[in-house]
């Protein structure tokens, strides 16, 4: 029988820390033990006593806290290891849970890989777990080594504890510092780098229509403007990162002569220094330990940052409660919308105003890389935090997501019936003829063998696949359809055409339409993102 896979991580992060604070321990016990060795050593050479003093006990002891600190260090990282993997494996698994549970349509956009968002995300599960190896077991076997040396500091040497707590304390206002500092600069750095690679991304999937309109230089530019401030602000943290370094690796050096200077004022000499010798070199070999301060307020860091976004993804990937009908506005707007791109950095200097009305299709028009698709991910509600007005009530981020439909240019066919691809199991098989006929289909999935024929990605043309995209909205039942880019593979009189069905069936919902090329509706306004 399988045990709990739970109790055995926390056993193992268990045993990984006490194998750590074993490997403290010797690392401590083996300079102080060679100190008093040495100092006995040489006391013991100037007297009798030289012929009769015992070498082998000392010398077992330091042989056997040397071997002890390396065991007990291998011990300790294939341990914890093993536990930080256990870790990941769940936390895998919860993502893949929150996956299945996510609403049908961004579920259906998991499906389609989006592969930079699922790399963050396991990047920051990574942080999460690791974080335990690199900032919470070094932590507490530091913190539990200054706490013994102190107590030990107290009663050999009571006036050196002066000077080891004005340096701890103002090492703690630098950590802290840093700490601040390091909390800003590495959250912009993540969304710098986020829009940089969203900007080249899509400079990369639109090289063709920027080049045509000569905005591929300036496309590039600012995705690699965005990567260059990103390298800058991780320098300026490394800066400080070292000078937090250099004042740690003090910590030892300072407490050690401390000790030593204070038993010596206090009157000790000869054998009775061998103690303070000892402890003096005990707070070196502690002081080697900090010499990696930073890189474990770096590591903290990194995981409130990485648990700050895997919990607003988790947050963002339960199933919304459906609105209440009588809570579904007819009409939305927002007075001073920002617009902003998926990872959160704004777009644009100067908010837009939305009205959005059953029966009067919004056309969002603009060149390549403006913003289009993110506005319409706002609208939806798939990113931002924005609250939309209606008649009668507000609708937050979550509720939009609940009653809205958002069909993204990029269409994915999957292996499946034609049927199950497109996404209405409710409907009847004249529902879904009369949808694949507005969107001038039906002939070409007649020719397959029907709508229980298999299809695939690569059997539809992207003018097709599109087409079918489009016939998924024509079933919607949402309040609110979104088509990015509905006519990107279309030429334009059956562009048009489509979209005229498209638009004519859907009078009764809420309908935004974001396109590069002119596009004529009934009723439509127009929202150019380029003014």
């Amino acid at each position: 029988m399988t045990g709990d896979p739970f109790s055995a991580s926390r056993k193992y992060w268990r045993q990984a820390t006490l194998l750590s604070c074993c490997a403290l321990c010797c690392g401590i016990l083996l300079g102080g033990v060679s100190a008093w060795f040495l100092g006995a050593v040489a006391t013991a050479g100037l007297t009798a006593a030289a012929a009769t003093f015992n070498f082998h006990v000392p010398a077992a002891f330091i042989r056997l806290f040397a071997i002890g600190r390396t065991a007990t260090r291998y011990g300790e990282r294939l341990i914890g290891h093993k536990a930080a993997l256990g870790d990941q494996t769940r936390r895998r698994v919860d993502l893949f849970a929150s996956m299945a549970t996510a609403p049908a349509v961004r579920r259906a956009g998991w499906q389609l890989g989006d592969e930079a968002r699922l790399a963050d995300y396991l990047d920051d599960v990574d942080d999460v777990d690791y974080a335990r190896l690199r900032a919470r077991l070094p932590f507490l076997t530091v913190t539990a080594g200054l706490a013994i040396l102190l107590l030990c500091s107290v009663t050999v040497a009571p006036l050196s504890l002066l000077p080891i707590l004005v340096t701890l304390l103002i090492g703690a206002a630098a950590g802290r510092r840093v700490a601040k500092a390091g909390s800003v600069v590495w959250k912009r750095t993540r969304l710098l780098r986020r829009d940089g690679a969203e900007r080249l991304g899509a400079a990369m999937a639109s090289t063709v229509s920027l080049r045509a309109e000569r905005l591929w230089d300036d496309e590039c530019r600012s995705a690699m403007d965005a990567f260059s401030k990103a390298d800058g602000l991780v320098l300026t943290l490394r800066r400080q990162q070292s000078g937090f370094d250099a004042l740690a690796s003090l910590t030892g050096p300072i407490a050690g002569v401390s000790v030593v200077a204070a038993a010596w004022l206090a009157g000790n000499r000869g054998e009775t220094m061998l103690l303070p010798i000892a402890l003096g070199f005990a707070w070196l070999a502690l002081g080697e330990a900090m010499n990696g301060a930073s890189r474990i307020l770096v590591a903290t860091l990194r995981r409130d940052a990485a648990w700050a976004e895997i919990s607003r993804w988790k947050r963002d990937a339960e199933t919304p409660a459906a609105c209440p009908e009588a809570e579904t506005p007819r009409e939305l707007w927002h007075e001073c919308l920002q617009r902003i791109s998926p990872s959160g950095a704004p777009i644009g200097h100067v908010p837009i105003a939305l009205h959005l009305r059953p029966g009067f299709p919004t056309v969002v028009a603009g060149t390549s890389g403006c913003g289009k698709s993110s506005l319409l991910k706002q609208i939806a509600g798939w990113i931002g935090e924005d609250i939309f007005d209606g008649p009668d009530t507000s609708l937050s981020a979550r509720q939009r997501r609940a009653g809205t439909t958002l069909v993204l240019h990029d269409a994915a066919i999957l292996d499946d019936t034609v049927r199950d691809n497109l996404f209405d199991p409710e409907g009847s098989d004249e529902a879904l003829w009369q949808a694949l006929t507005a969107v001038e289909l039906d002939a070409r999935i007649r020719d397959a063998g029907g709508l229980d024929a298999w299809i695939r990605q690569d059997m539809l043309s992207l003018g097709e696949a599109q087409r079918l995209n489009l016939a998924r909205a024509f079933l919607a039942r949402s309040p609110v359809v979104l088509l990015d880019e509905p006519t990107e593979h279309l030429d334009t009189a059956q562009g048009q055409r489509i979209l005229t069905r498209l638009a004519d069936h859907l009078s009764d919902r809420i309908v935004v339409i974001s396109t590069h090329r002119p596009i004529r509706l009934r009723n439509s306004t127009t929202l150019d993102l380029q003014a």
